[in-house]
Formats: structure tokens, C-alpha cells, sequence
């Protein structure tokens, strides 16, 4: 291998550096960087000999796995895309993602074989279908189908794909976003800025591995800086916090929920964080009382920004500046270059001023997969556009406002819908809240709320909306709030905000009627 960033090459020079440390903690299962690397080289050329390379992609549904971090260095070093699908999707859901994928081979854990097999079907492949392998040793390590051709294939390189992630499809139909090998590598190099790893740290990895920061955030680089890395195929927060003890976790990464889950478990205050030099929240903004509640075991979160499509690493705010930034996500990472502009005249902002966050820089994917006119739609003369409202101060530190889509104008005026859920998350008896705009005769639209009530707790519509008041200006509160059992949600823990729309929508016509 003689390209400059290929990732495959990160774990095959560790190896020959740290043979003998610890690259995997599969569930008490360890994997040293000699043998990872032995099964992935291994892997690589059976792939290869079997005419696989460059162009080619492998979608897996997996849960975190050695076996599956063997796939992915497989793939990286074959030139082959990886492509994790998520195992919470539906039959006929993950269906669809494999025939918009068409990959070469597709390749489950046992535990996934029957979803894959029943997915398979749902597919309706427009030509034949591609063979079904296992992960592992038995498997795909033992023998690879036939591509049927001939001929070896090319070198990988640089631009090729690495990793196809899809998107959560919380507004939209899911998109593969590519990632190509320099990109992740240049999304790594930041991250090493920024929060950097060491050969002594235990990361541990507990989002699922169909999530690109499953990959880079954290893990990716851990491997090249020659770190152990826990897996968790399952997030069980007792499980978590005795892990984090009995391993001696360093870092880790994860998102709000995950954290809250972990801070509301039984065990909390009797559990050993101590060993927690780096711990990383991002994929939403966390509340002010989940820092606290961190900080009091001395465990001060970083709080971090990014998209699928950025690789994802955007923004981050080191811990020690959190008190004096609350709710802020912070300034960019090394080699990552930002902008805010106006959403009506495309008008870039200097200074302090609130428009839609742009990306730019060599970590930024290099498109949808067999979508060129999403794609065009992303990407801006290079600018990666986030849909994402953001705020920034004088000192430069970047707070997120709002989806851009998901703003409503009531009354002539601009409504944030996470202005209003955080004001009701402030109330101590609710567990998540989530606004929407619906249409109202006489303002145009009003916001309707949908209120998750912590477990156990009884609370009224009234009482909430009367907090409301005393927290948002008039034409913020709420029409109406339905109090809900569960938030529905994405496989990435976001509110599924299409499902709340035809509800609310509903729910404002029920509120018309009453008024005459």
C-alpha cells in the first residue's frame, strides 16, 4: 500500500509497532492488534482474489463486534465501501436500504441472520440478488462468493469510498453518505487535535456500529493511536457503569439519552467514573441539569457538534469552558472551516449573528449514494449546507438554535421549537418534550407540543402550559400539549418529527372546532 491515508494501512502499521497490545474488548473477548491485523490482511485478499476492489460495497447488519471491526479493516484494505445498515430498521425498511445499496455481498451476525434473510425478500432486487455471508471466522474469513470476474482489481486510493453511512431519514428518505478514505482520515487528524487519544487510554464504544460516530468518533482513532477499545453490542446502563469500573474506561462518547440513562440508574451514586478523563456527548444538546449532574462525580462532559455528512466532526466545546458557555457547542476543529448564512438572501455573516451553519473542509463527504441531485442540493461550491440554525457570540462559540425546517412562524413571528421544548424540559416533571408547527386559521401556524412526563410522574396539560407562560412569550406557548407515553424516535435517539406533524396538524383542527 502506498496511498497516504488509506485507513486500511492504520491498522497494519500499528500492529508492527504495539503486535502485543490490546486492540479489542469484545465482551470480556480480547483481540490484540497482531491478530486483528493477521484476520483483516487475511480477509482483504481473499476478498481480493475473489475480484473484489474498489467500487464494490459490502452492507452488514451487525451488531459491534470484533468480527465486524475485522469486516471493516477487510473492506478498507481491499478497497471494498462498508456499508452498516441498522438492525432496528424493519423488515421491509432495511429492504429498501439493500436494494438502494446494491451491494456485492451482503454480510449479518447470527443474531441478525433471520431480519437479513426476511429484508432479502422485501427487497424486490432489480436483477439478481447479491449472496448472504456470516461474519466471522466460519465465515466470510473462511471463504468469499465468487464476484465472477476476472482480472485483479486496482489499488485502493485515497478517494476511494470507505464507509457509506445512511442517514437517520428523520425529515426525509435515508441517504447513503459517502466517506471516503481521505476524508475520515482528515476527520481523525482533527479529532487527534482537538481531544486526542493516547496508546494508554480504554475507549469505550457503546453506540451501535450502523452510526458514523460509531467509527469516528473515537474508535478509528483509537486504533491508529494503538488503544483498547470496549465494545458494547447492547447499551444496558448498569452494565455500562460497571464496565466503565471494571475496564478502567478512559473515554468515551455517547448521546444525551445515553448519559441521562446512565446518571437515572440505580447504581449512579455508588458507581467508580473516576477513571473518565474524556467523556464526549453529542447528536443533540444536553440540558444544563445532565451536565451538573456529571459534574458532581467530576466527570465534566465535552460537548461536541456534527453530521453524517461532515464525517461528522464539526464543533466541539472543551469541558472546562462549559460553564461559561451553557448550551454552546463550541468553535471548530483543526482543519474545519465554518460559516453562518442568511437562510433568505444567502448572504454570508461576519461576527455575532444567527443563520444556517455550513461546512467546508477535507473531511466533508463526498456525496449520496446514486443521488447526485440530493447531493447538488448538500453542497453548495463546497459548502456542506447542515440545515441547522445556528447562533454565534463574539468569542466565536457556536450554539445550535434549530433545524431550519422545523422553524415556524406564528403570528409573523419566528418560533424555535427547541426554545419551547427546553422550557418545558425545565419543568421538573417532564422527561423530553418536542414542538411542532401546525396550521392555524388565524395565526398561520401554532405550536403544538408532545410531553414524555418523567416515569411515574402525573402531570396536566394546564400545569404545563401554565409553566409555558411563565418561560416563553405569548406566541411561543404551545396550542395545546399531548402528553405522551414515548416520543417516537429514530435509531439515532431523534424525535421523528414527520409522525408529530399529522398529529398535530389533527390536534389544531380539534382546537379550531372548540373555538368556533
Amino acid at each position: 500500500m502506498t496511498a497516504s491515508h488509506t485507513v486500511g494501512r492504520w491498522l497494519v502499521d500499528r500492529a508492527a509497532r504495539s503486535p502485543e497490545r490490546i486492540a479489542i474488548d469484545d465482551r470480556g473477548l480480547t483481540v490484540d492488534y497482531r491478530t486483528l491485523a493477521d484476520r483483516a490482511v487475511a480477509l482483504a485478499a481473499r476478498l481480493r482474489d475473489a475480484g473484489y476492489g474498489p467500487g464494490d460495497r459490502i452492507a452488514t447488519v451487525s451488531a459491534s463486534s470484533a468480527d465486524h471491526v475485522t469486516l471493516f479493516f477487510g473492506c478498507a484494505l481491499a478497497g471494498v465501501a462498508f456499508v452498516p445498515l441498522s438492525w432496528r430498521l424493519t423488515a421491509a425498511e432495511l429492504g429498501e436500504l439493500l436494494a438502494r445499496t446494491r451491494p456485492a455481498i451482503v454480510a449479518a451476525d447470527d443474531e441478525h441472520a433471520t431480519l437479513v434473510a426476511e429484508a432479502m425478500q422485501a427487497a424486490g432486487w432489480d436483477g439478481q440478488a447479491p449472496p448472504v455471508a456470516t461474519l466471522g471466522s466460519a465465515g466470510l474469513e473462511a471463504r468469499v462468493p465468487a464476484s465472477g470476474r476476472d482480472g485483479t482489481p486496482r489499488a485502493v486510493r485515497d478517494g476511494d469510498a470507505l464507509l457509506i453511512v445512511y442517514t437517520s431519514g428523520s425529515e426525509a428518505e435515508p441517504k447513503g453518505a459517502i466517506l471516503t478514505h481521505e476524508g475520515c482520515f482528515w476527520n481523525n487528524l482533527a479529532l487527534s487535535g482537538a481531544l486526542p487519544l493516547h496508546e494508554d487510554d480504554v475507549v469505550l464504544a457503546m453506540l451501535p456500529q450502523f452510526h458514523v460516530a460509531a467509527w469516528n468518533v473515537q474508535p478509528l482513532l483509537a486504533w491508529w493511536r494503538g488503544a483498547t477499545v470496549v465494545l458494547e453490542s447492547t447499551f444496558q446502563p448498569s452494565r455500562v457503569l460497571r464496565l466503565i469500573a471494571e475496564r478502567g474506561v478512559t473515554c468515551t462518547m455517547g448521546v444525551p439519552t445515553q448519559y441521562r440513562l446512565l446518571a437515572d440508574d440505580p447504581g449512579w451514586d455508588a458507581a467508580d467514573v473516576s477513571s473518565l478523563r474524556l467523556a464526549v456527548v453529542g447528536g443533540a444538546t444536553a440540558a444544563p441539569d445532565l451536565l451538573a449532574a456529571w459534574a458532581d462525580r467530576g466527570v465534566a462532559l465535552t460537548a461536541g457538534y456534527g453530521l453524517t455528512e461532515a464525517g461528522p466532526n464539526v464543533l466541539c466545546l472543551p469541558a472546562a469552558e462549559a460553564e461559561a458557555h451553557v448550551g454552546a457547542v463550541g468553535r471548530p476543529y483543526p482543519h474545519v472551516e465554518v460559516r453562518l448564512v442568511d437562510p433568505d438572501t444567502g448572504l454570508t455573516l461576519d461576527g455575532p449573528a444567527t443563520g444556517e451553519l455550513q461546512v467546508r473542509g477535507p473531511s466533508v463527504f463526498a456525496g449520496y449514494l446514486g443521488d447526485p441531485e440530493a447531493t447538488a442540493r448538500a453542497l453548495e461550491h463546497g459548502w456542506l449546507r447542515t440545515g441547522d440554525l445556528a447562533a454565534r457570540d463574539a468569542s466565536g462559540v457556536y450554539r445550535v438554535v434549530d433545524r431550519l425546517k422545523d422553524i415556524y412562524i406564528s403570528g409573523g413571528e419566528n418560533v424555535a421549537p427547541a426554545e419551547v421544548e427546553r422550557a418545558l424540559e425545565r419543568h421538573p416533571l417532564v422527561e423530553a418534550a418536542a414542538v411542532v408547527g401546525a396550521p392555524d386559521p388565524v395565526w398561520g401556524e401554532r405550536g403544538v407540543a408532545f410531553v414524555e412526563p418523567r416515569a411515574g410522574a402525573l402531570v396536566s396539560e394546564d400545569e404545563l402550559l401554565a409553566h409555558a407562560r411563565t418561560q416563553l412569550a405569548g406566541f411561543k406557548v404551545p396550542v395545546r400539549i399531548v402528553l405522551v407515553d414515548e416520543l417516537p424516535r429514530t435509531g439515532s435517539q431523534k424525535v421523528r418529527r414527520t409522525l408529530l406533524r399529522d398529529r398535530a396538524a389533527r390536534v389544531a383542527k380539534e382546537v379550531s372546532r372548540e373555538r368556533g
